[in-house]
């Protein structure tokens, strides 16, 4: 395997990243508009994340010098090169997978399983 593509597929397969990029894709954003948008994720692990893909140049952190202070996070130029894979798995998972409520809704005519 080329070791690029395994770093490119470790660095946004990291758990919270893809939907970090996602609600990025939207544009700038503050941490909780972030941290909201995302859902679940630990205040620990987004900061994690966002230090992560700011070491590798895919956001930017702006602080803004006001009272009180204001920190903006974007994307870069590298990291808008994402949103072709950040949509294609989008587009994918809309086509292919079944949402979790579907999930639990017994089809027409199955057997549901007891136990």
């Amino acid at each position: 395997m080329c070791t690029r593509y395994q770093q490119a597929a470790n660095l946004i397969s990291k758990r919270w990243t893809p939907l970090i990029l996602r609600v990025l894709l939207m544009g700038p954003c503050h941490y909780s508009e972030i941290a909201r948008m995302v859902g679940h994720i630990s205040d620990r692990v987004l900061s994690l994340r966002l230090r992560e893909l700011e070491e590798q140049e895919i956001i930017k952190r702006t602080v803004f010098n006001e009272i009180p202070v204001r920190i903006e996070y974007e994307l870069t130029e590298k990291g808008k090169a994402l949103s072709e894979v950040v949509e294609a798995i989008e587009r994918w998972g809309t086509e292919w997978l079944s949402r979790p409520e579907e999930d639990s809704i017994p089809q027409e005519g199955a057997q549901q399983e007891i136990g």
